[in-house]
């Protein structure tokens, strides 16, 4: 699917981490501009990001987020040639997954 984008910079004692998610995150409340009906609900449900296989982060997300999410956090004590993985499933049962290698230690 290709719907994570992973960009990642190094700070003064941190790496921070940015991902964009493609998705549109309807929350089934919202009607279609032309007929009127509602527009089913479509949301990531669950967001689980890993380093180096062990999770470090599980967020249960809803429909009240905005159309292709944005999240950025921060990682402490990373090293060269650490993975990041990142997964999303949604209400539908789609899935994704991206993987991010940290190749430099600067």
């Amino acid at each position: 699917m290709g719907s994570i984008k992973i960009r990642s910079r190094q700070l003064e004692g941190y790496t921070e981490i940015k991902l964009l998610i493609t998705h549109p995150m309807e929350n089934g409340r919202n009607r279609h501009p032309i007929t009127g009906a509602l527009i089913p609900a479509h949301f990531i449900r669950e967001l689980v990001i890993e380093l180096n296989g062990r999770s470090i982060m599980t967020a249960e997300l809803g429909g009240s987020l905005s159309m292709n999410p944005f999240f950025t956090f921060r990682l402490k004590h990373r090293e060269r040639g650490d993975r990041l993985q990142v997964h999303w499933i949604d209400n539908l049962e789609l899935s994704d997954s991206a993987e991010y290698l940290f190749e430099s230690d600067d």
